[in-house]
């Protein structure tokens, strides 16, 4: 429990953007404090320390200090609260050295910052909720996330890493929120790492995640703020490097790269039926063709007796068997992707449409594939491509190759055989030492509020128990009769 403005202001100072300095004016010492992300530097300087250092004016109060200050909404306190909240919104507390119980609470937020034209999501688009992104530039990244969660406990962590690149590299998280061994591990692997040249968030993703060996992504990457905010209460620790648009932050599960922010902004029964759309899509992605190679090839039995016939009339004129069939075709729609993702915009929109028509036509003309077969592949692809992290997209347009290749090569079992590799392997991972699947494995029938699908606020009031945070409820659920007694409604 914080006693008086010392105390404070030493609980703010645990956050490396914080800054404290002293400086003598006319033989006044005046203590300046503030948070060095959030102000404007310019009106600091100029406007601020500037004008009172060359006032001919002496002063020995708060009140003649404030006198020469030529900035609206000057006020002096000594309330703890307002100090804090003051602080965290941009402005500068000026104390004089004869009196530190008090001082005086200048704004000088720099509202510009962190807003600029093209700062909008391009990767992580939605329709409802806010396109506030983060930008190349560190500092203005701090600010954003200063501006959305306005509170004293929001610390940053600072660290130089690389020996060539000299990047500046910030571990944020909450603190009393955030679970201390989380923190200390993403500490002690960052002061670890011994590296010429930090390019990006996602080269410090591989390099401090628990196992480099998987396709899956063990980081959170994140483009959009509001995204990092969510991730940031939950309990999760941050780490953001200069130079990079993503943030990333961990620990993480497999189920929260399905997690769209759009899922919060629609009523519960929208969001988890659009979510529960996204897993489907992530499962007919990765099985939909080794089914198709394993029906076509060892299990015709299966298929109904007024399916068989159109499917032999497709596949009468193709010569290749069903697995390299699948394969040309799965290539094809990769090197789409691809293509379509390095180009212009406009131009990439306009290939991967008309690409795609036409490729497929040709292909079905000159017989080298299936009606059918060109049905389930887009359909394939615009499966992974339903996923809201670009990194699992890949990770799911990948799996699908082995699962191909066992299915060629043993059927039904193939597939049997690589489902059972594949959990497996979900089963041995773990972000930050904590497991990948839960609450699947550990079982935390808690968590399952916000896993698989998404229940009423009222439901989901605590904070994932895989993240173990210290400080567990979120907010206070009140009844409707709760509120109706506080109103003397009959």
């Amino acid at each position: 429990m914080l006693k008086n403005v010392h105390d404070a202001l030493k609980e703010a100072s645990k956050s490396d953007d914080f800054i404290q300095s002293q400086i003598t004016i006319n033989k006044t010492s005046l203590h300046l404090s503030y948070y060095n992300s959030v102000i404007n530097h310019e009106q600091l300087h100029h406007d601020l320390l500037e004008f009172i250092q060359r006032s001919t004016t002496d002063f020995h109060n708060l009140l003649d200090l404030q006198c020469l200050i030529p900035i609206e909404g000057v006020k002096s306190s000594s309330n703890l609260g307002e100090i804090s909240l003051g602080l965290t919104k941009g402005s500068v507390y000026i104390q004089l050295d004869s009196n530190l119980n008090e001082g005086l609470l200048v704004n000088i937020a720099d509202t510009k910052k962190g807003y600029r034209k093209n700062n909008e999501s391009e990767n992580e688009y939605s329709v409802i909720g806010p396109k506030v992104a983060f930008v190349e530039d560190l500092d203005t990244n701090l600010n954003l996330l200063r501006k959305e969660i306005i509170t004293e406990k929001l610390l940053f962590e600072e660290q130089t890493k690389g020996s060539l690149s000299k990047t500046r590299v910030v571990i944020a998280y909450i603190d009393g929120i955030a679970n201390p061994e989380h923190v200390n591990t993403v500490r002690q692997r960052l002061m670890d790492l011994d590296f010429d040249v930090i390019f990006d968030t996602a080269t410090l993703d591989q390099i401090i995640s628990d196992n480099s060996n998987t396709p899956f992504p063990l980081f959170m990457s994140t483009e959009r703020v509001d995204r990092m905010k969510h991730c940031l209460l939950s309990g999760q620790v941050a780490i953001i490097s200069s130079g990079s648009p993503y943030v990333i932050s961990g620990p993480t599960r497999v189920f929260d790269f399905f997690f769209s922010p759009e899922d919060y902004y629609l009523p519960w029964v929208l969001g988890s039926f659009f979510r529960f759309i996204r897993f489907a899509g992530v499962a007919f992605s990765i099985l939909a063709t080794p089914i198709y190679v394993s029906i076509m090839t060892f299990h015709y039995s299966v298929v109904p007796k007024n399916l068989l016939g159109p499917i032999i009339e497709s596949r009468t004129n193709v010569p290749f068997p069903p697995f390299l069939e699948v394969l040309l075709m799965e290539m094809s729609v990769q090197l789409l992707g691809e293509a379509g993702a390095r180009l212009p915009t406009k131009v990439g929109q306009t290939l991967g449409i008309v690409g795609g028509v036409v490729i497929g036509e040709a292909a079905v003309q000159a017989g080298l594939t299936s009606n059918i077969l060109i049905i389930i592949v887009s359909l394939s692809a615009l499966g992974a491509f339903a996923t809201p992290s670009f990194k699992m997209s890949n990770t799911i347009r990948f799996l699908k190759f082995p699962m191909i290749a066992l299915a060629g090569a043993y059927g039904g079992l193939g597939i049997m055989i690589g489902a059972v590799i594949l959990l497996t392997h979900l089963l041995r991972l773990k972000s930050l030492g904590t497991p990948y699947i839960v609450p699947l494995f550990p079982f935390r029938y808690k968590d399952f509020t916000d896993s698989l699908i998404r229940f009423s606020f009222s439901h989901t009031w605590s904070r994932p128990s895989f993240l173990r945070p210290l400080f567990k409820r979120k907010y206070q659920v009140r009844k409707h009769k709760d509120i109706d007694d506080d109103y003397n409604i009959e």
